[in-house]
C-alpha cells in the first residue's frame, strides 16, 4: 500500500467524520460546479463527479437535487475557492482549502486558530512547493482487470504508476490536470467510480511525538469545524 494512500486515508478519515459538515461542503462543491458549468450532471463532468461523491458519502438524493436547485437561485451566495497557508508549533506545515462567500471572515477565523495554538499563517503560495497536488479516483474492480494493462493504457492520460488496491476497490492517482481526460476514459471504459478528489500529498512527511501529534490534531479540528473550509492537509506522518 502507498505511502500517498496511507496519508489520505489518515486524512479523509478525520475529514468526513460528521455528516453534517460533510453535506454542507459537499453543498458548497455543487455550487461552484453549478456555477461554472451548468445544473445538467450530463454535460458537466464537473458536477458529474461531485455527484458520484455525494452518492458515496451517502447524501440523500433530495439534498443533492435540492442542492443543485439552489445553486440556480438569485439568492445564492456566491463562492469562491481561496488556500491558506502555515505553520503549526513544531515546524508542522498546514495547508487549508476553503469554499467562501466572505474571505474577509474565512482569513480571520484560519489565521485565529494558528494563533491561539503558536501558529503562524504565511503568504500564498509559501508552502505550495511542499506538497504536491493530485487528482485521485477510485473505482471498483471488474474480475478481470489486468492492472499493468490498464497503467500503460492510462498513463498516457496523466496518472501516475503509482495505484493501490484494497477489497475490491482501486485508487489511482494523477496529474490534477488531467481530471477531466482521466473522468471521462474512466466513464467510457465502463468502470464504476466510487470517489474523485483533488488532495495533496505532502513531499516529505515529519515524525512528531504524541503529544506534539495531539496539538496539530487538535488544530486541523479546529479548522475542520469551520463551514468554510473544505480540506486540511499537513506534513505530520499518519500515526500507525
Amino acid at each position: 500500500m502507498g505511502r500517498a494512500f496511507e496519508y489520505r486515508k489518515a486524512a479523509k478519515l478525520k475529514r468526513w467524520g460528521n455528516m453534517a459538515r460533510t453535506f454542507t461542503r459537499i453543498g458548497k462543491q455543487i455550487a461552484i460546479a453549478v456555477k461554472s458549468g451548468g445544473p445538467d450532471p450530463e454535460t458537466n463532468p464537473h458536477l458529474r463527479a461531485i455527484i458520484a461523491n455525494a452518492k458515496h458519502e451517502n447524501m440523500p438524493k433530495d439534498n443533492i437535487e435540492r442542492a443543485i436547485k439552489n445553486a440556480l437561485g438569485k439568492d445564492q451566495k456566491d463562492y469562491k475557492e481561496v488556500t491558506y497557508e502555515g505553520y503549526g508549533p513544531h515546524g508542522i506545515a498546514i495547508f487549508v482549502d476553503a469554499a467562501t462567500d466572505n474571505t474577509t471572515r474565512t482569513v480571520a477565523n484560519v489565521r485565529s486558530v494558528f494563533n491561539k495554538f503558536g501558529g503562524t499563517l504565511g503568504t500564498s503560495g509559501s508552502l505550495a512547493f511542499m506538497f504536491t497536488q493530485k487528482c485521485v479516483f477510485t473505482f471498483n474492480k471488474p474480475a478481470d482487470l489486468d492492472m499493468d494493462e490498464f497503467i500503460l493504457e492510462f498513463i498516457d492520460l496523466g496518472i501516475d504508476d503509482e495505484y493501490d488496491e484494497e477489497e475490491n476497490e482501486v485508487t489511482i492517482y494523477g496529474d490534477p490536470k488531467s481530471f477531466g481526460l482521466l473522468q471521462k476514459a474512466l466513464e467510457e471504459k465502463g468502470f464504476e467510480i466510487t470517489g474523485n478528489e483533488f488532495t495533496r500529498i505532502p513531499n516529505d512527511l515529519k515524525d512528531v511525538n504524541d503529544e506534539q501529534r495531539a496539538v496539530i490534531e487538535k488544530i486541523v479540528e479546529r479548522l475542520e469545524e469551520d463551514d468554510d473550509v473544505q480540506n486540511v492537509y499537513t506534513n505530520m506522518r499518519p500515526a500507525e
